[in-house]
């Protein structure tokens, strides 16, 4: 229990931060008065415009958040109130006469979107072409013929979801470990939840230590906040964050061993040489941010184009196999070639526009006032500590990239350790929650009533130790990097 008056001061912050967010509903006379303007930035926080906006980002963010239910794209609420901000905003700034301001405004957020849209296309592009070449059906088969024990089988999933998911996404690497699951452990309905749960800890927890491992590591790094290998100071708490959870469920896990599969599943020619492709990619885009002071997506679209060449070649090595056999017409059919656009195309579209309707949205808000607001309530009046573990908290309720974006926007005077903590606190904190990351929620679907909201949450107190152990010990190990600030940061 916390001391009564450290309770009292958390109370009046919470207070505080609710009376600013209501402001506008207690006290109208105020909501409808004109916007003041002061150096081209005009406050709307109070004006109609700002209210209209917040209540339109609300409501497309309660769509979102009820996809499951009304089976609407999480994409299409938050474009449609991007735009209508945008409107909003344009009306105001032209009534009081600096119609300039919102143009910069927007191209501003626009290009902020452009460059993780693109890093990211090409990397959901690297990702669904090593799924054309089946590598992951060929990691999935060796997992499931191997005979493990489930004890093993939980904790190598785990540790395989926590080292994949760095360079492939939360979602692809759970639902691929997610597959493994299911394929050996149908009947243990309790192995298979523990797994899943293990599982979303341990893809989040990956992602967290990388510049590649999750939308919000990504967006720090892009932003030129923490360098590309500072990222790693991350990765023992990371490691905690996963493994006390994980540690403490492995007592549950039930004995024996399921009956191992013969399937044997082969990679498609190529395969290999895509996965190094890949890699380089990675190292070009690094160097693209390191050497050259590029922005990494530049790097990234220089990798695509070596993943065309390459396709290519497969493309005409297919032809000229398929001209040189002779088949007869009982044999079965040649195989597709490869196509680097068919990998293109399959690129989660929904994702990306979302992020576009959220970095608008959330733009928005930030050139209305209300980023400034809160700003002021949680870095300056709670403090960073308080406010970054928050930022995971909330994480696990609402999508930790709007959070992140927001708290980017805010751009608050942290110093490195602050802004690693935050880092990752919004990377693990969507664990406490089946629904607070892509890899629950899509978990949720594919063990579909083994893997539940509610079997998860039965582990989130033993999930929130590993968030708490991970803040610790990253206070511990990186201790010096709190006296640090950046180039970038106030």
């Amino acid at each position: 229990m916390l001391p009564e008056n450290q309770r009292n001061k958390t109370n009046r912050m919470l207070f505080a931060m609710l009376l600013a967010m209501c402001a506008p509903w207690l006290f109208p006379e105020a909501s409808w008065a004109g916007g003041v303007v002061t150096d081209d930035k005009i406050d709307l926080t109070g004006h109609w415009v700002g209210i209209a906006s917040l209540l339109l980002f609300v409501g497309a963010y309660a769509l979102v958040m009820a996809e499951e239910v009304t089976h609407l794209r999480k994409s299409k609420p938050v474009i449609l109130a991007a735009g209508v901000i945008w409107i909003f905003i344009a009306v105001a700034y032209k009534e009081a006469g600096s119609p300039a301001v919102a143009e910069v405004a927007i191209r501003h957020n626009i290009l902020e979107f452009a460059e993780l849209c693109l890093f990211l296309l090409v990397a959901m592009t690297y990702i669904n072409a090593l799924e054309e070449r089946r590598v992951f059906e060929a990691l999935r088969s060796w997992l499931v013929r191997s005979g493990f024990s489930y004890t093993r089988l939980f904790w190598l999933t785990g540790v395989l979801a926590f080292f994949i998911s760095p360079v492939a996404d939360n979602l692809t690497t759970a639902l691929l470990m997610c597959a493994v699951v299911l394929a050996v452990g149908r009947s243990e309905p309790v192995f298979v939840s523990l797994s899943c749960i293990s599982t979303v800890v341990a893809a989040n927890a990956g992602g967290a230590f990388s510049p590649f491992g999750d939308i919000t590591t990504l967006m720090v790094w892009q932003k030129g906040i923490v360098e590309f290998w500072t990222f790693f100071l991350l990765f023992i708490p990371s490691v905690v964050n996963w493994l006390v959870p994980a540690a403490i469920m492995s007592f549950y896990v039930p004995k024996g061993k399921p009956a191992a599969s013969r399937e044997v599943i082969t990679m498609k020619p190529g395969a290999k040489r895509m996965i190094l492709l890949f890699l380089l990619t990675i190292v070009t885009a690094v160097s693209f941010h390191n050497f050259l002071h590029l922005p990494p997506m530049a790097g990234m679209m220089t990798g695509l184009g070596y993943l065309m060449v390459f396709g290519y070649h497969l493309k005409k090595s297919s032809h000229k196999n398929a001209h040189a056999s002779t088949r007869s017409e009982d044999d079965a059919c040649p195989e597709d070639p490869f196509d680097i656009f068919r990998s293109i195309s399959r690129a989660e579209w929904d994702t990306l526009m979302f992020f576009y309707g959220v970095i608008l949205c959330v733009g928005g808000l930030g050139v209305i006032g209300y980023l400034g607001n809160v700003s002021q309530i949680l870095y300056e009046g709670w403090g960073h500590t308080p406010a970054n573990v928050m930022v995971g908290l909330l994480s696990a309720v609402v999508d930790n990239i709007p959070v992140m974006f927001a708290v980017l926007s805010m751009e608050p005077g942290m110093s490195l350790g602050q802004w690693l903590l935050v880092t990752l606190t919004a990377g693990v904190g969507g664990s406490l929650l089946s629904i607070g990351s892509a890899a629950g929620v899509a978990l949720m679907g594919q063990a579909r009533g083994v893997y539940t909201f509610g079997s998860h949450l039965k582990w989130t107190p033993v999930i929130a130790l590993g968030y708490a152990a991970s803040i610790w010990v990253h206070f511990l190990i990186n201790s010096e990097t709190f006296g640090v600030f950046g180039a970038r940061m106030p």
